[in-house]
């Protein structure tokens, strides 16, 4: 036919449906090819207990129909005879789509993965929490650094001056954000040695919380009265930090006084006493010694160590009271005084003189 042989743009009505065409059936093919995949690895991944085929559907359930449709109209434009100018063009942009592509598929990737290692993970190791958001941000910064400049690159941009001036840009900008990355590279350091986690009760000069949150320039506490502790990374680790979540057990200290009337037999039994009263809590305890310690200002001094056999600061003052309940009825049925501040003064007279 006559009319199929006119020419539009440099090609015949004959091929402009052709291409037409081309784009429907490959747009469609992508889809359904793309759909039937993440429909098969949904299925197989209901019966593993593997997580990559959980993050392979979750990436390519965020396959984006704009993008595949640029390279579905790359593909129809094979078949007509377009300009050397266009064709590029649409090969660039075509190139620039698969990449983008690529990268929310990878990215989307790296976000599942890290989701699901953190779900497993964190019931037994808080640290892969925050260890894990670190390296997700990390890792994402990395992947679209290279996916821009690889579109760059096909654009036909010099990325070697690029990441030269970059470079020397980059060096400006760190000595003017200097506390900035300073925090940021703490949080690296609190992620890699981790001398605390989520959840450890910490105690920071004479502020005292448990970690509530650790972010890339703060971290933050729930302090014992209700509110939010905010520490910049740099600092917190420059401070001095006593961890109570590493407690495995609890030293404890006291002393008792007696007063100074107190029988030398009396004085010996004392020990023994608290001794007793130490060892009847059983295997929540492990009694260390005790110790007539010093003839104070007003008082026998006698001292104690023992320890408790966890962390839980409760269950040590219920110990704790326990004894002192003991020694208190120990000391009543013996006679024993306690010592209170007293000051005694003695008052001599002279002889008139003759």
């Amino acid at each position: 036919m006559e009319i199929l042989s006119r020419t539009i743009l440099g090609n015949t009505l004959a091929t402009w449906p052709a291409a037409l065409a081309t784009r429907v059936l490959s747009y469609l093919t992508l889809r359904l090819v793309l759909r039937f995949a993440a429909s098969r690895l949904e299925r197989l991944s209901l019966g593993t207990s593997f997580s990559w085929d959980d993050v392979a559907v979750y990436a390519l359930r965020r396959t984006k129909g704009f993008l595949l449709l640029v390279v579905a109209v790359s593909l129809a434009a094979r078949v007509l005879a377009l300009p050397g100018g266009v064709a590029s063009f649409l090969g660039h942009v075509t190139a620039i789509a698969l990449l983008w592509q690529g990268g929310i598929w990878i990215s989307a990737a790296i976000r599942r993965w890290i989701e699901v290692q953190r779900e497993a993970r964190a019931a037994e190791d808080a640290a892969t929490i925050m260890t894990m958001n670190v390296i997700g941000i990390a890792a994402r910064i990395v992947l679209w650094s290279l996916v821009v400049l690889l579109a760059l690159e096909n654009l036909g941009v010099d990325v070697t001056a690029l990441v030269a001036g970059l470079g020397i840009g980059g060096v400006a900008v760190a000595l003017a954000a200097q506390n900035i990355l300073g925090d940021l590279f703490a949080s690296l350091s609190i992620v890699l040695d981790r001398p605390f986690v989520l959840g450890d009760f910490l105690a920071v000069d004479e502020h005292l919380g448990s970690v509530e949150e650790i972010g890339l320039k703060t971290t933050r506490l729930r302090s014992l009265s209700g509110e939010q502790l905010v520490f910049s990374n740099n600092d917190l680790l420059g401070s001095r930090i006593r961890n109570y979540g590493r407690m495995f057990q609890r030293r404890v200290l006291f002393e008792i006084g007696v007063t100074y009337d107190t029988p030398r037999s009396a004085l010996a039994a004392i020990p023994g006493i608290i001794r007793s009263a130490v060892e009847e809590h059983g295997e929540q305890v492990r009694f260390d010694r005790s110790h007539f310690k010093k003839h104070g200002d007003f008082a026998l001094v006698f001292e104690t160590v023992y320890y408790v056999l966890q962390a839980d600061f409760n269950a040590y003052m219920d110990i704790q009271q326990e004894i002192n309940l003991r020694i208190h009825e120990r000391f009543e049925s013996d006679g024993i005084e306690f010592a209170f501040p007293t000051q005694t003064i003695l008052l001599a007279s002279s002889a008139p003189a003759e």
